[in-house]
């Protein structure tokens, strides 16, 4: 099950990060997403430590802070919309910098770009140490619907056909001497679009008929199982662990 090469977002490694089994990560970041949605928004000290948090799981995993940054470039969207809020919001106004912003606004914006950059973060170093087979390994040792993972697996598997298949697409439109100009093109573009969806519902439903003369029978079978020890269990808890401390210190403090 997977994908049978490495995708580009892991980074290639003998950390202790590495090493451990993929349901152990995937469970902590799990875990430590829920701990910082938990943390109030007021509490701002502790976001600072729990990039603190994930500066230590980095560098134990040997992932330069530059490789983390470009990939946190995904969030740009959720970003600006972030930064709307506190001119469209609601609610009491403050001056800042000859603005008038909502104050309730602000506290919004800086939760939403808090709370989803550490999620994004914790993401990227998931992926960074974990091969997308593991991961799907890991999905499935911790009792994930058979039928997600299945779709899981194949949209990995599969993703790099479609690309393939738009690119060959771009050169044949380019080689008769297309370029997508204007609106008068978004036809030629919907029909591209168009059989695209027909050939890779083709290319499945081609795909699902090998399956089942090979005695498919809607479950895949698991090539390779992985276990964890209790210690593996324990360094993998560390995060989730540390960061609801953080979090319940949050919430008690003024």
């Amino acid at each position: 099950m997977g994908a049978g090469h490495a995708h580009k977002l892991y980074r290639e490694g003998r950390s202790p990060v590495h090493a451990l089994p993929p349901h152990c990560k995937i469970a902590a970041v799990f875990c430590f997403v829920l701990v910082v949605v938990s943390t109030p928004r007021e509490a701002v000290w502790a976001f600072g430590a729990y990039a603190v948090l994930l500066a230590a799981v980095a560098v134990a995993a040997r992932i330069p802070a530059g490789y983390v940054l470009r990939r946190l470039l995904i969030e740009i969207p959720f970003v600006a919309f972030a930064v709307l809020m506190p001119f469209i919001a609601e609610g009491p106004r403050v001056e800042a910098l000859g603005m008038s912003l909502s104050e309730s606004g602000l506290w919004s914006a800086w939760n939403i770009l808090a709370k989803g950059t550490l999620g994004v973060a914790a993401s990227v170093l998931l992926a960074s140490t974990t091969e997308l087979r593991a991961l799907l390994l890991g999905l499935q040792r911790l009792r994930m619907p058979s039928l997600l993972v299945q779709i899981a697996s194949f949209m990995i598997r599969y993703g790099d056909v479609i690309s393939d298949e738009m690119r060959r697409m771009r050169i044949a439109r380019q080689s008769r001497g297309f370029e997508a100009r204007g609106v008068r093109h978004w036809g030629v573009l919907a029909s591209s679009a168009g059989a695209l969806f027909i050939r890779s519902y083709e290319r499945g439903e081609r795909v699902h008929l090998a399956m089942v003369s090979r005695g498919y029978t809607g479950t895949m079978p698991v090539i390779d199982d992985v276990t964890a020890s209790r210690t593996q269990w324990m360094y993998a808890a560390a995060l989730p662990l540390t960061a609801l401390a953080v979090c319940l210190t949050g919430w008690m403090l003024p």
